[in-house]
């Protein structure tokens, strides 16, 4: 059997979003960014934008762009997975008590339909269970139309 090695030419570098400014309900009451050490580099590398960000609910929405999608120009299920990480974590994030830090332990795709090239995909995060060692959070993606995109339930560690 022969192989052949497929070459696919991709840029070095892919332009970085804006970082988002945080949302107004996401601001400590002492005037502290309550977001400031969840800047992380990759959310901003795929566009992640955070609309809303509350420890009862996160929202946000991602552009599927194609360097997001596989080959039939929908979202590739591993940006799916990622960005639905990203929102839910930030929603651990949100209970944790002073000095603690979280990590995602488990997390549970269904693929219900996709999402095309060019489109912008919402995503709500509430919390199924906030403890003192972990919560549980259920996030929703969307397509434009309201159509289901994905669920996804993960566990997230309070370290």
């Amino acid at each position: 059997m022969r192989m052949t090695m497929l070459q696919i030419e991709t840029p070095l570098a892919v332009p970085a979003a804006t970082p988002p400014a945080p949302a107004n309900n996401a601001a400590r009451s002492d005037g502290g960014d309550k977001l400031a050490p969840i800047h992380q580099p990759f959310p901003e590398l795929i566009g992640v934008e955070i609309t809303e960000a509350t420890p009862q609910c996160v929202r946000a929405q991602l552009r599927v762009r194609a360097e997001l999608c596989r080959s039939g120009h929908t979202m590739h299920g591993g940006a799916t997975m990622a960005f639905a990480d990203m929102v839910a974590s930030i929603g651990a994030f949100l209970n944790l008590p002073e000095g603690a830090a979280t990590t995602t332990i488990e997390s549970k795709t269904n693929f219900i339909s996709a999402a095309k090239e060019g489109s912008v995909v919402e995503a709500e995060s509430v919390p199924l269970h906030a403890g003192r060692r972990s919560s549980v959070w259920q996030t929703s993606l969307r397509r434009e139309d309201g159509k289901l995109v994905a669920v996804v339930t993960q566990t997230q560690m309070v370290i």
